[in-house]
């Protein structure tokens, strides 16, 4: 199987969704409950992956992490740097 990167990245979101479910006052248990509610399969474990930078994360999972998070989605993004 071959491994998906961008850069050296599986997800280009982790240091800022840690920072925003922190700014937001949220747990990772908290945030994975508010999106399994939204019929997302995510846990805490995948949560914690997704922040350290060792799961890729799907586009519906990112539309649901904005809703959850109110924010968008350029704000979890970020500034993508170039390779």
């Amino acid at each position: 199987m071959r491994k998906i990167l961008f850069g050296k990245n599986k997800n280009i979101i982790h240091d800022h969704l840690k920072k925003i479910r922190k700014e937001r006052g949220l747990s990772q248990e908290e945030l994975a409950a508010k999106l399994q509610v939204m019929n997302v399969n995510i846990d805490q474990q995948m949560i914690s992956k997704i922040e350290n930078n060792s799961r890729m994360v799907a586009d519906y999972e990112l539309f649901c992490l904005c809703r959850v998070l109110h924010t968008e989605p350029n704000d979890l993004m970020g500034e993508i740097e170039t390779l």
